[in-house]
This record gives structure tokens, sequence and C-alpha cells, in this order.
């Protein structure tokens, strides 16, 4: 049994003491001890060596004591299962060097035996979890597959993603083709992220956003349900999509156990458009960590409040910054485990 099963109860959507807190990409760049390591190995050496992985993994439990783990790894790890060359250059980003912007290239593509080409993951997360000790849970993750198409055809990073949605219009049976081969095998990592001992799992919708609603529920959504239809008779499902507040009534509907919300959605319109029967996650903004101490408790302590203690989990509303001081990171957390005494 799980020691602090905080976060597992709020998933489940039961009344708890207080609501469980961790951050997204709480294992990374903010943290000295991170950084050590990074200078010393490159960014898929430590996605694809358990010890790593799983060191990175336990970090924040240890120095900034959240209420769940996160498994360190990246979604781009999906792609490059599926035959897509993906490199990664710190401070520049994710680069595909040749995006598929044809029938041809998706037709390359292909669904990977999942332990072959993922089975460090399982590693990973089976070394995390002895490593935990059951004290907290430990998060699986993917991205979705929008997302994954994103990189995979802008070919790196973009703030419009212009090219991936002019494929989607101009080539729409290559384009779900893709998606759809992408969801298959996202179905079947977490699947096995399961198996292997993660306790939950969130898919990623980091560039939903940049979807119309009528075009999210084509190219984003019916894809993104497919992997919670999947998934949820085996364990907990959390769907952030940022900038998606438009789909959060749809996504409610859904088999989802949580749905994160990034911090251009106030905490009363989150419950509205939801319903306010869901669990929902979020939704600090993260550069709020650079606010003066007592400033982050007082924010946290409202949003809270704002949100209702329970079918609640505090996080922030996006991956934590490279330049956030540990001490706030700290505050942040401790906030929510005063909340309420």
């Amino acid at each position: 049994m799980i020691k602090n099963d905080l976060f597992l109860r709020a998933l489940k959507g039961e009344t708890v003491e207080r609501p469980p807190v961790w951050m997204m990409r709480q294992a990374g760049r903010y943290l000295p001890e991170f950084r050590a390591l990074r200078d010393k190995y490159d960014f898929f050496t430590r996605c694809e060596t358990p010890e790593l992985a799983a060191e990175i993994t336990v970090q924040p439990i240890r120095i900034v004591k959240p209420d769940a783990a996160i498994l360190f790894s990246d979604i781009l790890v999906v792609p490059r299962a599926m035959g897509i060359h993906v490199e990664l250059k710190d401070n520049l980003g994710p680069i595909i060097p040749d995006p598929i912007r044809t029938m041809e290239q998706v037709e390359q593509v292909f669904i990977p035996n999942i332990e072959e080409s993922l089975g460090y993951v399982m590693d990973a997360i089976k070394l995390t979890k002895e490593m935990l000790n059951d004290e907290v849970p430990l998060i699986g993750f993917a991205g979705s597959p929008w997302t994954i198409f994103c990189y995979a055809v802008e070919g790196k990073g973009s703030k419009s993603f212009d090219t991936a949605k002019g494929f989607c219009f101009s080539n729409p049976v290559a384009a779900h083709t893709l998606l759809q081969k992408i969801t298959d095998t996202t179905i079947l990592y977490l699947k096995e992220k399961v198996k292997s001992g993660v306790n939950a799992v969130q898919i990623f919708d980091s560039w939903g956003g940049m979807l119309s609603p009528v075009d999210y529920q084509e190219f984003s959504w019916k894809y993104i349900n497919q992997i919670v239809e999947a998934l949820a008779e085996e364990t907990e499902v959390i769907v952030f999509g940022k900038g998606c507040w438009f789909a959060l009534n749809e996504m409610s509907k859904s088999k989802a156990s949580a749905l994160g919300v990034d911090w251009t959605c106030s905490p009363k319109n989150a419950r509205y458009l939801t319903g306010g029967n869901i669990t929902l996650q979020g939704n600090f903004d993260p550069s709020r960590l650079l606010s003066p101490i007592p400033t982050i408790k007082k924010m946290a302590h409202e949003m809270i409040d704002e949100f209702g203690k329970d079918k609640y989990i505090v996080n922030l509303g996006h991956g934590i910054l490279p330049n956030i001081p540990v001490d706030h990171a700290k505050a942040f957390i401790e906030a929510v485990k005063e909340y309420g005494q």
C-alpha cells in the first residue's frame, strides 16, 4: 500500500483532508542536482538509462517533497520508437531532420514492439518504484497524438504549427493515418507502463490549443479519447490540454479521472465547464513562482479556496520554469501542505 495516497484518493473523487500537490516538470532543470546530471549525460542517455531516469524522478521527492512522482522521460520517445528520427538539442528543443510531409512517409512509420523499443522505460519504472518504496504514487505519461504529430510534421517546435495544421487540412487521409498510428502505439505504451507499476497516467496535449474547437474534436480529442477509453479500466487517466479550456465540457463527459487546467481558465470557469463533478488539476501560473514567497503561499491558498479542496489536485498550469528558485518551489508545495491547518 502506498503510504501517501492523497493523490490517488483525489483522482477517485474521495473526500480528503487537503488536496494533493505535484508539479509538471518537477524532475528537471530548476534543480541543481538535475543540472549536474544534465552536464554529464545527453538527453536521450538520461531517458534511456533506467538508473539515471529513476534517480531524476526521485530527486524532487527528496528535495521539494510533492505528493506524487512523475517518471522522468520525454513524449518524443514514442515517435523515436516508431521509426521517426528525433534529435534533442539542449536550448533548441526537439528537431526532426526529416519531417513527415507525404503519405509515402506516413506509410513508413510503424507501430513498434513496445518491449523491444521502449523496454528501457519499463525498467526505469520498476527501478523508480523500488526507490520510492511506496512513499508516494508514480505517474506515467505520454504526449497526445496531436502533439506528437505536430513535432513529426513541423520538424521542430513552433509558435503556431501552421505546417502541421496545413498537412491536416490539405492531406486529411494521410494526417488521420499518422494520428491513428500514434494513438495505437500510445495505447500499447501506456498499458505496458501500467503493467510495469505506474499508479496513474497523464496525457499531455501541449499543442491542442493551436486548433479551433471544431478542428480540435477531429484532430486531437477523438484520438485522446481512444486512449482514455482503452486505459480507463486499468488505471486513472489525467488529460491535460494546454489552451484547451473550450474542450473541457466535452472532456468531462469522458472516462478521464481528472482534467488539467492551465492558468488562462479561472477555477470558477473550469468547474462550471466541467459540471463540477470531475477532479481538476492545476492551474498556478509557473511564472508566479518568481513572486515573493509570502505571495506564493497566499495565492496558492486562494487557488485552493476557489477550486475547493475536494476533487482537486494542486499543480502548475504548465511545466515549472528552469529559473525558479528551489526555495520558491518548496514554498508552493509547503503552502498546500499547510492548507486548512
